[in-house]
């Protein structure tokens, strides 16, 4: 249930309204179910969360659910989480030691008519500024060591606007405090922006694209020693 509201009775246009204050995983992932923060609830299947643990040292925050995600509740379940398991062993991390999460809780998409395939859609800087408590409230319980931004979405809501995934890609950068309620506790803390692992998938030289996306993941790997 929310934890508060519109008083016009609209939909909140920020989830922290919903964000429950002291909860611990659990209660965020139960609490998350029935967020309102924007619009994207309305079409999607379900809320998908997050999987991992409140311990582990890095956490990996993508875009938004895909479509397999939308329909399991579970982040990068489909092709493109394949990859990025694929990758993560080979870069030495393992899954299990990662928190994974996204952006954007909800999977936003187009479809041309009922019954044909979804096609994913780009959140707004609004939908994803909308969706940030959440993830305030993630890090905040799990303090990372390391932060791996998964694509350009999930860059510039961890390190602004200005970021460039071309540009940056690969880069030890320091954590910065997202907003109201991210105090970023842990001093030493670092973010590393590469790819999403679907735009390893889209690539045309897939093998050299792959690689990229490994060395990136290297980086966070040796900054966690």
């Amino acid at each position: 249930m929310s934890t508060g509201g519109s008083k016009t009775g609209r939909a909140a246009r920020s989830a922290a309204d919903f964000v429950p204050p002291g909860a611990d995983l659990g209660g965020l992932r139960e609490a998350a179910a029935d967020c309102r923060g924007c619009d994207l609830y309305k079409d999607a299947t379900q809320t998908v969360f997050s999987s991992g643990s409140a311990t582990a040292r890095v956490v990996l925050v993508g875009e938004q659910p895909g479509d397999q995600e939308d329909r399991q509740g579970e982040p990068f379940v489909g092709p493109a989480g394949r990859l990025l398991d694929r990758a993560l062993r080979e870069a030495g991390i393992e899954r299990g030691d990662a928190y994974v999460t996204n952006a954007v809780k909800h999977f936003k998409f187009t479809q041309p008519e009922p019954g044909k395939r979804r096609i994913h859609k780009t959140p707004s800087a609004a939908e994803v500024t909308a969706c940030r408590p959440w993830v305030v409230a993630e890090l905040h319980i799990i303090d990372p060591e390391v932060i791996v931004a998964l694509g350009a979405t999930a860059g510039r809501a961890l390190l602004g606007p200005s970021f460039r995934v071309t540009k940056q890609r690969g880069l030890l950068l320091p954590r910065k405090p997202l907003g109201p309620g991210d105090d970023a506790t842990r001093n030493d803390a670092y973010v590393v922006g590469t790819v999403h692992p679907s735009a390893v998938l889209r690539a045309d030289d897939r093998d050299a694209a792959y690689q990229g996306f490994v060395a990136d993941l290297r980086v966070a790997a040796d900054a966690l020693g």
